[in-house]
């Protein structure tokens, strides 16, 4: 309701403004005041050299009316100032200058014959009346609904605002039927010492005028923006296709909510293209009749009259094309044979929840310190994930084509086959040779019997059931005895 502004003007916001000057920030600011109106052009030059004489002034909630600056005071919005009013004078804030003013009076037909004045900007003494005055209007309510009740009068009293000299008290109530305020005028003048006036205001004024938050969590439109109400009606909700249900289409104020009128024009649009609700198809197995409209996937559901329990949805355009079969005099196919299946869209999980380990950390060749030493001993032990034995790496050979150390028993390996015999014991050595470089190596051929007794302990190896590592356990001491026990 209100951005702080030291000129609300609101009730429930106590005004803290010292000066006339009021808040200097608000110039375009459009969350000051209920059914503010944003000042667009305010940082446009005016072409013309005389400006518009006219301000908008606000009073207590959504009263607002429109003064002339007949004395050329320097206003902007937020300044307070001392308007004409009858009796007296009255206190208000102004929300609105400029050549904006001059849009808003066209279009809420304001008359400028005979316009109310602006007297000067608030003094410190009108402005210490007018926040006093506000202090009293809650007990003045809440006193105003004792008296009423006492009397018997079947009224709501509303809100109370008092003028700004404190001169005269406004009265705003709710009533179904008319009320006699002869005895209450008398009452209430004998009570409060002040000129006594009442106003009749509709539910929507009285909701526009309280203020709140709507179902849609927002606060109420009446209360915001909404300037003109419109009349709502119960086939607003039917073209719609919602449900008759008054708890859920009414809002605040009793009455059904506003905002059934802003997609009215589109759901009109588009059941325009529809045909007519009270359609009835001729169908070799009987008469069929429209039982339900989808507005945004453009079907419409038919029931045999017969046997309504199975309900048939058709696109409009197969519909019009049936509606013309009938007007020629045939009888189309039965709806059963007429329902085209739906073809079911493959969903796609985009979360991905079904993996119930998907949190788990996997171990991807990383070390794992669980693993059992005693694993690595044995190549052909069976590996997880069922892949079987592991299977022998090929022979690798260095340089000089030396089979691996590792593939040939210790006990067959020969004798000095790294080294050859020298075979000449008179050759002279080579002066040109390093006598520290040894001779380059044959290679030796490799024994078919190191490869023979090597399958035949591979093919052993495969036929021996696999058996699991035994796990190590450690040894348990038995506790020590206590001797003094």
């Amino acid at each position: 309701m209100s951005c702080g502004c030291k000129t609300s003007g609101d009730s429930a916001h106590s005004c803290g403004t010292k000066s006339a000057n009021g808040c200097e920030s608000v110039n375009t600011c459009g969350n000051s005041y209920k059914l503010s109106v944003f000042d667009w052009l305010s940082n446009v030059q005016n072409p013309v050299s005389n400006r518009f004489d006219f301000v908008e002034v606000r009073f207590k909630n959504d009263r607002k009316s429109f003064y002339k600056n007949v004395n050329n005071i320097p206003l902007h919005i937020g300044s307070v100032v001392t308007v004409e009013s009858s009796p007296g004078h009255d206190v208000g804030v102004v929300s609105l200058s400029g050549e904006l003013v001059k849009i808003q009076m066209k279009k809420k037909r304001f008359s400028t014959e005979d316009p109310l004045k602006i007297y000067r900007l608030a003094n410190q003494k009108d402005i210490e009346v007018w926040q006093e005055a506000r202090k009293k209007e809650e007990t003045v309510k809440v006193d105003a609904r004792k008296i009423s009740h006492r009397l018997g009068l079947e009224m709501k009293i509303t809100d109370v605002e008092y003028q700004g000299d404190a001169s005269k008290v406004t009265f705003y109530y709710t009533a179904d039927n008319r009320v006699d305020f002869r005895m209450l005028i008398k009452e209430f003048a004998g009570t409060f010492r002040t000129k006594i006036d009442m106003k009749q205001i509709g539910f929507r004024q009285e909701a526009a005028k309280i203020g709140g938050i709507g179902s849609c969590g927002r606060e109420l439109c009446c209360s915001t923006w909404l300037t003109d109400f419109r009349s709502v009606n119960t086939n607003v909700a039917r073209y719609q296709q919602l449900s008759i249900n008054p708890q859920k289409l009414a809002g605040q104020c009793g009455k059904l909510k506003c905002c059934l009128n802003y997609e009215l024009d589109s759901y009109l649009d588009a059941l325009s293209h529809f045909p007519s609700s009270s359609t009835m198809l001729d169908t070799e197995k009987g008469r069929a009749f429209c039982i339900k409209i989808d507005v945004f996937k453009k079907k419409m559901w038919f029931a045999y009259v017969d046997s309504s329990m199975a309900w048939y949805d058709f696109d409009i355009d197969l519909v019009k094309k049936l509606i013309a079969q009938n007007k020629k005099g045939e009888r189309i196919l039965p709806l059963e044979e007429l329902k085209v299946p739906d073809i079911a869209l493959p969903s796609v999980d985009l979360i991905q929840e079904n993996s119930v380990d998907r949190f788990e950390k996997k171990n991807r060749g990383g070390f794992n310190k669980n693993r059992n030493p005693n694993q690595n001993q044995n190549p052909n032990q069976s590996r997880p994930n069922n892949q079987g034995p592991r299977k022998d790496r090929p022979e690798r050979t260095d340089r000089n084509d030396r089979p691996q150390k590792t593939d040939r028993p210790t006990a067959e390996r020969p004798v000095n086959s790294e080294r050859p015999k020298n075979t000449n014991p008179n050759a002279k050595p080579n002066p040109n040779q390093n006598p520290n470089q040894r001779p380059p190596k044959q290679q030796q051929p490799q024994q078919p019997k190191v490869q023979v007794e090597k399958a035949e302990a591979n093919v052993n190896a495969e036929q021996k059931p696999q058996q699991p590592p035994k796990k190590k356990f450690k040894k348990k001491f038995p506790p020590k005895k206590d001797n003094n026990a």
